[in-house]
């Protein structure tokens, strides 16, 4: 177990890794909040010398000079106040940064399952309005500790050294502001909590109202999808008012009761003035005090404001806290040597599901396109997750004479590339969806599921954005760019799902062609329903109802029907190839 500062799932883990811009947050703000003391000194002078000057005793250019060096000294302290608030905004920033790649890499290390198992809404909300939500709290938290707890102790201590003894009574009233905020916490947490399932619930219908559009339009549900969508936006609304009132109709109440102390020091302060009270004063201590006073019981009543404040924030922050727990992103992991592939009674079921896969047998040697195929469903798709282990399986996957499911997932990434048969394709340019951020040209992958050309002619070449999900392209250039990636961060074993079925059998033969070249001594499972290459396939894998037969081509013409009818189907009916 690392030490707590050391676990991204720890508040303290950001905090120390920002130590830098802390130190300087911590200079400039305790300069600056020692100097706000000046303005109620200044302002107490400038009252006594507007009254020397209107009795005669002094001249107005006395008062001038004051004035200018009021100017100075102010002048001075916002800038010092410019430094905190920026070195305090870059401290948020990267706290934000940091928590936002900590936990994608959460993400990307979980197993889809686990990802299904939750609405894409409500990730959406942790992973971007949670963690704003957290490092505005943190943001919020270290300015006050500054703006609130050190200037509260320096007025306090420009107000006792005038009169301890009104001191006393006058911040006897600020405390119960504190008390107030601290008894809001329930309904505040309460009502922030609803709020973001809110939030997760429309993100939910905003994406499935974008994704499905198309289809609402075609069958006539777009009034009845709008209607929906209203009715989650109208909930969100109302909860995002109800989880913002609290904190803005107690802010008065918070000041009110923070400035009660103001009438002791009218009448006590008064006395003092008058000769009659604790200490002799002047109008300059009188005018200091009050204007000192009222200075801190704002920054009290901002204070519990933040109180409250800091309570949404754990509700964000109990909401992605479990998000945050895998760390960093890991190194990229080198490919595994070539090796051997030993499958041995594989049986696979998915949860609560019946099995669909059963006793399954094959080995295959480096070097070697191992062809899958069978009837629609006949769980050919479902031999190839088998190999990311998302779910258990039964029997054995050994790979180089290690069992798949023992190794790490990174010892895992290493060993199996995976192309499903629907591409994911990253919001982003054809460049970075081959390469994923590694350095060199994808021009030779491009080329290798002949998508070249077509690249060349778009407008930015292979720089042009490929739009959410690959929406830009065709279905047939998803399909190839997802390949050229797969074949670019190649493994010795990879597993293409369909990988020709939106192109023609001109551009499948081509590709056929540079991948018996790509795959060197690499492992290929090809599973594919067009069969037109199989017979330059070095084995091929006939699979029906979860069970298969292995041999190579010409054997299972001679001893799978089922085979041998979907080949000449395919063929014409010719036998040319038998």
């Amino acid at each position: 177990m690392r030490p707590g500062g050391d676990r991204p799932d720890q508040v303290t883990f950001y905090f120390r890794r920002e130590w830098r811009p802390l130190v300087l947050v911590t200079v400039t703000g305790v300069l600056f909040n020692v100097g706000l003391v000046t303005g109620p000194l200044f302002e107490g002078r400038l009252a006594q010398c507007l009254l020397e000057v209107l009795r005669g005793e002094t001249v107005w250019p006395v008062m001038a000079k004051l004035a200018a060096l009021y100017a100075v000294v102010t002048a001075v302290v916002q800038a010092l106040r410019y430094g905190k608030r920026f070195f305090i905004r870059r401290f948020a920033n990267n706290v934000n940064r940091r928590m936002k790649a900590v936990l994608y890499a959460g993400l990307l290390r979980r197993q889809r399952p686990e990802l299904q198992e939750e609405s894409v809404g409500s990730l959406l909300t942790r992973a971007i309005s949670d963690v704003d939500a957290c490092a505005e709290g943190m943001r919020k938290f270290t300015t006050e500790i500054f703006d609130t707890g050190v200037a509260m102790v320096a007025y306090v201590g420009l107000l006792a050294s005038y009169d301890w003894r009104l001191t006393i009574l006058a911040c006897l009233f600020p405390p119960a502001a504190f008390f107030l905020a601290s008894r809001m916490k329930k309904p505040v947490a309460r009502c922030a909590a609803a709020w973001k399932e809110s939030a997760g619930r429309l993100n939910e219908a905003t994406l499935d109202r974008v994704s499905g559009a198309v289809t609402y339009r075609v069958f006539g549900l777009e009034e009845k999808r709008n209607e929906a969508y209203e009715e989650r936006l109208a909930d969100y609304e109302h909860r995002a008012v109800a989880a913002h009132l609290w904190e803005g109709i107690m802010q008065p109440l918070y000041r009110a009761l923070s400035m009660a102390g103001a009438l002791m020091i009218v009448w006590l302060g008064s006395r003092n003035v008058m000769g009659t009270g604790w200490v002799s004063w002047d109008i300059a201590a009188f005018t200091t005090f009050l204007a000192c006073f009222t200075k801190l019981s704002v920054k009290v009543s901002k204070a519990a404001k933040l109180f409250n404040a800091v309570q949404k924030a754990q509700v964000s922050w109990v909401r992605v806290k479990p998000l945050l727990k895998s760390g960093s992103l890991p190194e990229e992991t080198a490919p595994a040597a070539p090796a051997a592939l030993e499958v041995e009674g594989l049986t696979f079921a998915y949860p609560q599901g019946e099995t669909v896969l059963r006793d399954v047998n094959f080995t295959a040697a480096p070097g070697q396109i191992v062809g899958v195929t069978g009837p629609v469903a006949c769980g050919k798709s479902t031999l190839g997750k088998a190999f990311l282990c998302e779910y258990p399986y039964q029997g054995s996957i050994r790979f180089g004479g290690k069992e798949l499911r023992d190794m790490t997932a990174a010892e895992r990434t290493g060993v199996v590339g995976y192309l499903g048969h629907q591409p994911e394709l990253l919001g982003d340019s054809v460049r970075e969806n081959v390469l994923l951020g590694s350095s060199g040209s994808p021009d030779p992958w491009l080329r290798a599921v002949c998508l070249e050309e077509e690249v060349a002619a778009m407008p930015d070449g292979a720089d042009t954005q490929v739009g959410s999900g690959g929406i830009r392209l065709s279905g047939g250039q998803q399909a190839r760019l997802a390949l050229a990636r797969t074949l670019c961060h190649r493994r010795p074993v990879l597993i293409l799902d369909d990988p020709f079925s939106a192109v023609d059998k001109a551009t499948e033969a081509q590709i056929m062609d540079h991948l018996e070249t790509l795959a060197g001594d690499g492992i290929i499972l090809l599973l594919s329903h067009r069969l037109d290459l199989f017979d330059r396939c070095d084995q091929v894998i006939w699979m029906e109802e979860g069970r298969c037969r292995v041999g190579t081509h010409r054997e299972l013409l001679k001893t799978c029907d089922a085979y041998a009818q979907a080949f000449r189907a395919q063929k014409g009916g010719s036998h040319e190839a038998e």
